[in-house]
Order: structure tokens, then C-alpha cells, then sequence
């Protein structure tokens, strides 16, 4: 299981959210540079980095953050907010980002995600941001009605093998994980399944394990301190169950 330090870029700084609230948001870093070397230094082998901007104004906004954390790092990143094209894609791809991660595009414009996979293989994951198993866009402030485990499937048959589901309702709030949810999702879909929300302790990290989840996201719980994440990435590749 891969542990994912998240970056959530805003206006250039390194900052986190509340259940995606854009007015609850806390500035850790004026430097995301910086703070990639650092997960980079405590043993993280992928970093996850969200262009909260981008989101919202529907096109990425933070390349020049994005640029400088890819110059400063060896290991490699994976790019989600506000992707909703193929030259998007592309661009992002074209500066060294391992992989893109497509979100709201997935719900309005599922052909598209057919194509990147057709372009873009395996650099292609998908995102399902879900509050009370409903699916959220545009930065999570529109909510949908279209179920979560639907909207997987649709992504699977689009040719999508892996999805990071988020469940906003835990999401910056270190209230520990539904781990079930992860489970299900990936049983129902077929997918292989990155958690994110929620995430506060070394149990939280076992039990995730032990739902055999591929890879889970830590934010807020690596950046408070209420979790070490050279014990959680330990945790995460020698527990066994």
C-alpha cells in the first residue's frame, strides 16, 4: 500500500481545507517546494498535489507551484483540479506529472475520459469526491445526484483502473476512517481504490491495510503532527494482517 502526502495548492501556498470548505482553510506553507522535500525526505515515493484553484475556475491555476515542486523532487507526482481536457491532460503530463487525475469531468463528460484513457493509459486516475454517497463537483461545491459506486462503474468501463475516492464528510476533520467504504467501492467496481478523508492515526493506516485499499492520501494528520509519516509509510508496506 502506497502512502500519498497530499499538497493542496492555493494561491501558491501550501494549505488545507476543512470538508473542502474554502472558507475553513489553514496556510501550513508559503513554500510547497519546500514541503515536497520534506515528505520526499521522511521516505514518501508519490506525492498527491490538488490545485484547489483549478478546481474552481475549471483549468489548472497553480503551474508554476506545480513546476517548482517537480524541479525540486526525484520521486514522482500526481496532478488533480480543474483537468477537464485532453490538452490539460497533456500539459500537465508534458511537464513531468506522472499522472492526472480527472474529477467533475467524469460525471459531466465521460466520453472525454475515454479518450484520455485511449491517449494517456495508465497516467489517467479519476476522482470521486462523495458526500453521504453522492458524488460532489467543481471544487466540491456543487453537489450531484449521481451515487458514488454508479459513477465507478461508468469510469471503470471508460477503461480507468484506478480511483481515488474521497469522503468530503471526514475529509480534514482527523476523525478517523470508514475504511468499509473503500472496500465496498472497490468490490462493486472493480477498480483499485486510493482513499483519502479522514485520516488521523496508525490504526487508521491498519485498517485501511487491511481493507487492501492500494494507496491512501494523509493531509492534515502529517501536517498537525498527529501522524509520523515515516511510521505511517512503514506501517503501510510491512504490516501484514
Amino acid at each position: 500500500m502506497i502512502i500519498f502526502p497530499a499538497i493542496d495548492l492555493r494561491g501558491g501556498k501550501c494549505v488545507r481545507l476543512i470538508q473542502g470548505d474554502f472558507d475553513k482553510e489553514t496556510v501550513y506553507s508559503d513554500d510547497p517546494q519546500a514541503t515536497a522535500l520534506k515528505w520526499q525526505a521522511l521516505g514518501a515515493k508519490f506525492l498527491h498535489v490538488v490545485d484547489l484553484d483549478g478546481a474552481r475556475a475549471g483549468s489548472p491555476q497553480n503551474l508554476d507551484a506545480i513546476k517548482k515542486i517537480l524541479a525540486a523532487i526525484k520521486i514522482p507526482i500526481e496532478v488533480g483540479g480543474g483537468i477537464r481536457t485532453l490538452d490539460g491532460a497533456e500539459k500537465l503530463l508534458s511537464l513531468g506529472v506522472r499522472r492526472v487525475i480527472l474529477g467533475s469531468v467524469a460525471v459531466e463528460n465521460i466520453s472525454l475520459v475515454e479518450a484520455a484513457v485511449k491517449k494517456f493509459g495508465d497516467k489517467i486516475v479519476v476522482g470521486i469526491d462523495a458526500r453521504d454517497g453522492l458524488v460532489a463537483v467543481h471544487g466540491w461545491e456543487k453537489s450531484s445526484t449521481i451515487k458514488a459506486d454508479e459513477l465507478a462503474k461508468k469510469i471503470v468501463a471508460a477503461g480507468v483502473k484506478t480511483i481515488i475516492y474521497t469522503d468530503i464528510s471526514k475529509d480534514g476533520m482527523l476523525s478517523g476512517v470508514n475504511a468499509e467504504i473503500f472496500t465496498e467501492l472497490a468490490k462493486f467496481s472493480g477498480a483499485e481504490i486510493i482513499a483519502s478523508g479522514g485520516v488521523k492515526s496508525i490504526e487508521d493506516i491498519r485498517a485501511l491495510k487491511a481493507a487492501k485499499v492500494a494507496g491512501v492520501i494523509v493531509g492534515k494528520a502529517i501536517y498537525t503532527g498527529a501522524l509520523d509519516l515515516k511510521l505511517a509509510i512503514n506501517e503501510a508496506e510491512n504490516y501484514v494482517d
